[in-house]
Formats: structure tokens, sequence, C-alpha cells
């Protein structure tokens, strides 16, 4: 299971950072509306969300049960302030993060899968669940700039929707 969803992770990842390079920066800042994330904002969400499941991933290996903070994302979004951060700089981070994030889960041990985590008030899950809700996060946020750049970023085939 983590060698498919890692190797699933990566041809996402490859399949999509050519794609992302090439986009203009006005198109990538452009803000549809005042309280709508940029293209760059979606990005920048993403590397948050490799980031915090990064934590998740490897404590989930390391002890049964945990409670992991809320994830606020717009204020992450916000401090961060991926807006004013060149375009290369960020896919080139959200890249790397993810390739980094593959090795990771393939190398999580089978009998960790089962390991429950709590994140904010939300019910428990699994570890398993959170490794393959990474991966259709992430593809749901690649279709979200797909149809907002019409640039065909592919999120990969049969792109399951978001949960």
């Amino acid at each position: 299971m983590t060698h498919d969803i890692a190797q699933e992770l990566r041809q996402t990842v490859d399949r999509a950072v050519g794609k992302l390079a090439r986009l203009d920066e006005a198109v990538v800042t452009a803000k549809p509306h005042a309280n709508v994330w940029s293209v760059k904002e979606i990005l920048g969400h993403l590397i948050d969300s490799a980031s915090n499941n990064h934590q998740r991933f490897i404590r989930a290996q390391l002890d049964d049960g945990l409670v992991f903070p809320a994830y606020a994302q717009d204020e992450w979004v916000s401090a961060q302030d991926y807006q004013t951060r060149a375009w290369a700089d960020v896919v080139g981070l959200w890249q790397n993060y993810n390739r980094h994030l593959a090795h990771v889960i393939l190398k999580i041990p089978a009998h960790t899968l089962d390991t429950n985590c709590q994140i904010g008030p939300s019910e428990s899950v699994t570890l398993r669940f959170l490794i393959e809700d990474y991966l259709v996060h992430l593809r749901h946020h690649l279709t979200q700039i797909s149809d907002r750049t019409r640039s065909g970023v592919d999120a990969g085939e049969g792109s399951p929707a978001p949960s």
C-alpha cells in the first residue's frame, strides 16, 4: 500500500511540476476575489499540507493514539505570505517536499498503518487514512489549479473527489 501511494505521489508531482513551472507570474498571483486564494497561495497551501502531514506521518510511527493540533489553513497561508514569494521558489519547495514525503511514505512500516490519530476535534483516523487522504487532497488542489489556469496541470488519472 505505501509503495503504491509513494509511487503515485511521485508521478503526480513529476507530471505537474513542469506545467506549474511554466505558468506566468501574473497568472499565479491573480486573485479571482479578495477572499479567494491565488494559484500561488493554493500551491503554498499544499506546502503547508505537506509540512503538517510530514509531522503526522513520522510521529504516528512512533506513538499510538496521537492528537495533533487542528490546521488553520487560511492563517498558515497568510502568515507565510506565499503571494510575495517567487513562483519558481514556491514550485521548487512544493516539488522537493513532496518527493521527500514520497520517500517517507515508502519507508513507513506496515504495522504502523493502523495507528490512530486525531486532528483537532475531529474523529480519530488511521495513519493509513492520512496517507491516502494526503494524495486525494493534493490531487484536488492540482485540479483546482488546472481549472483556474487552463494549463492542463495533471492531477493524475482517475483522481478521486476530495474528501
